[in-house]
């Protein structure tokens, strides 16, 4: 058995290493000249690090990486709605991790050369076009000139190409791009002194307007930490185009940020002082795309967010990728032939990201903070008068739930 996977990012690169791990072969092929670290913070969940943590890549992860503590909702004066523990302090058997998405790549990305072999993993190279046949698939790989430079022939086609996937389009040719929600995004991290637990992360504010704030490594000097901090603003209705996937990730203005950054208080931190020592940072549409009806057609599935890209709330986007890579590579060892095991990876992943696709854009766990701020959009008094204890926890612990993370489904997985 030997895997085609398109795309070098976590998903791809996870794939590849678990399909290893269960004895199968796979060649990943990045269209990038380089596999660099880019990206700013995320959290991994911790059904997603109990599998990196079988791949014995736990120790690396402690390493680059910080074990999130907790987990704060406020509104965006501040007054807070929800607090729970996170990962191991909430009884998890492993950790969430905090970390920078560059670095959790390269720790993938380190143990797929150490593994595979460097001559598994083919930079440069931009799938053209592929075809079927009765006995496996093949791929024509070329360089950003147009240039035929590989030709790659195995028994599947895996797509973790990500949210402008060539191997997508190739499938469902009339989707278009992908659905604006009218959210703009901005992100950034800087070296800062930490605050409260030095592993705490602070969501304030809802759809509209909404600020998080989380370290995600620990600074050059002591007292300090990198800290990542995201912005996002609603500006528009959802009804106009995103913009074009050549201005995605590009450099943010100050003078654009900072007045929508006024209009929050976090009592714990001085953000607008984080932010303005923040040397550059970046602005990105949040987009996603409408759940498919199928993933596979053959011998070609999609992976990650290829597959099933979603709003960045509740931290999902990797950890989903990660338990994709899980559940194909399970299938594709047990099965008598690969497209019986594309057919149940499909059946079994599909249905699930679905539902977090659409939780996401009513919120996901941080829906909550929207229905606080739908009753009492000056703030409160009592947060219990506005939302009880136990609404709030039927919506975070719901979510928890629908992805999978819930602490008795990762302790059974």
């Amino acid at each position: 058995m030997k895997a085609i996977v398109v795309g070098g990012g976590i998903g791809g690169l996870t794939a590849a290493l678990m399909l290893k791990d269960r004895g199968l072969e796979a060649e990943i092929y990045e269209q990038s000249s380089e596999i660099r670290e880019l990206g700013v913070g995320i959290n991994t969940l911790p059904h997603a690090i109990k599998e990196l943590k079988k791949l014995g890549l736990l120790p690396r992860l402690d390493a680059v990486g910080l074990r999130t503590y907790e987990l704060i909702y406020t509104n965006r004066f501040g007054q807070e709605i929800w607090r729970e523990p996170r990962g191991i302090e909430a009884g998890f058997d492993v950790p969430q991790f905090s970390i920078h998405r560059g670095r959790l790549q390269t720790v993938v990305h380190e143990a797929v050369r150490e593994r595979l072999g460097a001559g598994a993993i083919h930079t440069g190279c931009r799938l053209g076009a592929y075809s079927q046949d009765e006995g496996g698939v093949t791929a024509w790989f070329f360089d950003r000139e147009g240039r035929h430079v590989k030709t790659a022939r195995g028994d599947v086609l895996i797509g973790a190409d990500g949210i402008h996937s060539f191997v997508r389009a190739s499938l469902f040719p009339q989707e278009g791009p992908p659905s604006w929600n009218g959210i703009l995004l901005w992100r950034g991290a800087t070296e800062w002194p930490a605050f409260l637990t030095g592993r705490s992360m602070i969501v304030a504010g809802g759809m509209k307007e909404k600020l998080v704030v989380y370290p995600i490594a620990e600074g050059y000097r002591p007292g300090l930490k990198l800290m990542n901090w995201a912005v996002a603003v609603k500006l528009g209705d959802g009804s106009s185009p995103p913009p074009r996937k050549e201005d995605w990730s590009r450099p943010g203005r100050r003078e654009e940020l900072m007045p929508h950054v006024a209009r929050f208080r976090m009592p714990q931190l001085n953000v607008p002082a984080l932010i303005e020592a923040t040397p550059e940072f970046f602005e990105y549409p949040m987009c996603d795309r409408d759940p498919l009806p199928a993933w596979t057609h053959g011998r070609v599935t999609l992976l990650g967010d290829a597959a099933h890209p979603m709003y960045p709330v509740g931290s999902n986007g990797a950890s989903q990728a990660i338990l994709d890579a899980r559940c194909l590579a399970d299938r594709l060892a047990g099965a008598e032939h690969p497209m019986a095991a594309l057919r149940a990876y499909e059946a079994e992943r599909l249905p699930k990201t679905a539902e977090i696709v659409r939780s996401n854009r009513r919120g996901g766990p941080e829906g909550v903070i929207d229905a606080v701020e739908a009753v009492a959009p000056d703030g409160f008094e009592d947060i219990d008068a506005v939302l009880s204890h136990a609404e709030r926890e039927a919506i975070v612990k719901g979510y928890a739930q629908k992805a999978g993370f819930a602490r008795e489904q990762a302790k059974a997985a």
